[in-house]
């Protein structure tokens, strides 16, 4: 597989997971106001930590699942290629949403 290729979908990776971030950051944002602001001393510690699997479970879908195929199928410099670049894409990512922020205050 060619590096644009992989460049490519190392992008459509971090765009992915940033995208289930944000969506998640609203979630957690409006979380008051969709179950209501009493506090719920059992309920609320299972909910976020089944929220936590799940997010673990996505994001290293999102990041993992393409290069651990890759690997398996014998494409192993193609799939640490992948892996890098995604990571890359999303240290990009964090770098402009951070500069965004501190451009904002």
């Amino acid at each position: 597989m060619e590096n644009k290729k992989l460049i490519k979908l190392g992008i459509i990776n971090a765009l992915g997971t940033a995208l289930y971030v944000f969506l998640l950051a609203l979630f957690f944002s409006q979380a008051n106001k969709i179950f209501g602001a009493e506090d719920n001393e059992l309920l609320a510690p299972v909910v976020a930590l089944l929220l936590f699997i799940v997010s673990a479970l996505v994001t290293g879908g999102l990041v993992l699942g393409r290069p651990i195929l890759m690997y398996w199928d014998g494409l192993k410099k193609e799939a640490v290629k992948l892996l890098v670049y995604t990571g890359l894409s999303l240290f990009v990512i964090l770098l402009l949403v951070g500069t965004l922020l501190v451009v904002l205050k």
